[in-house]
């Protein structure tokens, strides 16, 4: 009866990767008892042959309170079963496991070495995310759960103990960690770290700064208005460059071969005919796409790549009172573990983030009534915080040469093919944000 419970119920969470279509299969995998009331599952979901494994903290009430009456996934007899992250009263059980690193039936519970984990705090979960659940435990520890799970270590947890080791700057100080082992495979459940409090949202951010800019008057240069963001992106490319640098002391370096950047090139190429393919008003920019592609195929020496974050966004970083810390090193959730472990050139984190700036500058004009009249406003503002992030991030030891500007241009306009192909999927009305991005500019 529980499997066809969550089989109802699964579809209709935010975390679910299979959204729209149907499901063929639900089979529980596996079912630790982790307290009376309290059990850990791991289901298969199998969707048009191929199958997707979820992680479910499952709780069990005669009654179920309030409070609880949003997680509720349905009843079997008289006993209520629902999703008990949303239950602070057993949450708790997490947070003591780690403390103590216990194992229960295959879960093990581990603190990193030589820190303390307080059991005190109850959790609260977290409402922003969609891919993963994270549970804040006061105002010490954010606990991510990752809901769909791929065997084997998750990037973020081998990054960040790895830096924390370090003592490197700007990242969440980690405490700890739950595993198992999925197809023989020791694989991470969730990652416990410092929570930033008091700290603000890059991206919030930066959209406070756009807001006040638009609200400003006409002639007031970008420069000038209320909310000037660009001390803040010249203070996070000087950390985005020392997180770099710390990435490549810590975990093995290479470089790519000049043949190899021209294969490079080429995979920007076929997707840039994938993409046109499916979204026609990509056409009229292919030309100009093509030349900034064309620049990378010149080039003519070896490039450095080493462990980067993957998917570098405002999103990914916060403002804490004294520096920017960076955030979710997993990379890309989709992309297979083996590809967010591979090496690659810096240059594309710093694409990631300039696209970013992009995004934040434009978002508040879907849909606005004065769009025409406040795009060139929008255009000041992305060049201003792009330049600011290049000049900090160069500041802070990060290296762009002029063929690493070939590098990394090419690595922008290949992201914004890929979100011209996204928006276009999913959010029709964004279009134009990525479009934007294939105009000439000085930056």
């Amino acid at each position: 009866m529980l499997d066809e419970l969550l089989a109802a119920w699964i579809g209709r969470q935010r975390w679910f990767g299979g959204k729209g279509r149907p499901i063929d299969e639900l089979s529980i995998d596996s079912d630790v008892e982790l307290s009376p009331g309290l059990r850990h599952l791991i289901i298969a979901v199998w969707q048009e042959g191929s199958r997707d494994r979820y992680q479910v903290l499952v709780g069990e009430r005669d009654e179920l309170p309030d409070r609880l009456n949003h997680a509720l996934i349905g009843t079997v007899g008289e006993t209520y079963h629902y999703d008990a992250v949303h239950d602070s009263e057993r949450m708790g059980l997490l947070l003591d496991g780690m403390a103590h690193d216990e194992t229960r039936g295959g879960l093990r519970m581990r603190h990193v070495p030589g820190v303390t984990v307080d059991t005190s705090p109850r959790s609260v979960v977290l409402g922003a995310e969609q891919s993963n659940t994270s549970l804040v435990y006061g105002d010490a520890y954010i606990c991510k759960l990752f809901r769909r799970l791929i065997p084997g270590v998750n990037p973020e947890l081998e990054i960040i103990t790895a830096l924390a080791a370090r003592n490197a700057p700007h990242i969440a100080r980690p405490y700890g960690w739950i595993e198992t082992d999925l197809d023989g495979t020791g694989t991470t459940l969730a990652i416990m770290q410092e929570f930033l409090s008091p700290a603000n949202d890059g991206w919030d951010l930066a959209l406070t700064s756009v807001r006040d800019l638009y609200a400003s008057l006409p002639q007031v240069p970008a420069g000038e208005a209320g909310g000037n963001f660009a001390a803040e992106s010249r203070r996070l490319g000087t950390a985005t460059a020392r997180v770099h640098h710390e990435l490549a002391e810590a975990f093995p370096t290479d470089v790519i071969e000049v043949h190899e950047v021209k294969r490079m090139a080429e995979s920007f190429r076929r997707r840039l005919g994938l993409s046109v393919a499916e979204v026609p008003q990509l056409r009229e920019h292919v030309g100009f796409i093509e030349h900034v592609y064309h620049q990378v195929e010149l080039l003519t020496t070896a490039v450095p790549v080493q462990r980067v974050h993957g998917d570098y966004h405002l999103g990914q970083v916060m403002r804490t009172p004294t520096d920017w810390v960076v955030l979710d090193f997993e990379g890309e959730p989709g992309q297979p573990l083996s590809e967010r472990r591979a090496l690659y050139s810096p240059l594309r984190d710093v694409a990631g983030m300039l696209r970013s700036f992009d995004y934040a500058a434009r978002h508040l004009l879907t849909g606005h009534s004065r769009a025409a009249e406040l795009e060139p406003r929008a255009q000041e503002w992305a060049d201003r915080n792009r330049a600011a992030f290049i000049d900090g991030y160069i500041e802070g030891g990060g290296v762009i040469n002029q063929a690493d500007a070939a590098l990394l241009r090419a690595f922008e306009l290949s992201k914004a093919v890929y979100e011209v192909v996204y928006e276009a999927r999913n959010r029709p009305s964004w279009l134009p944000i990525p479009l934007a991005a294939f105009r000439p500019r000085a930056s």
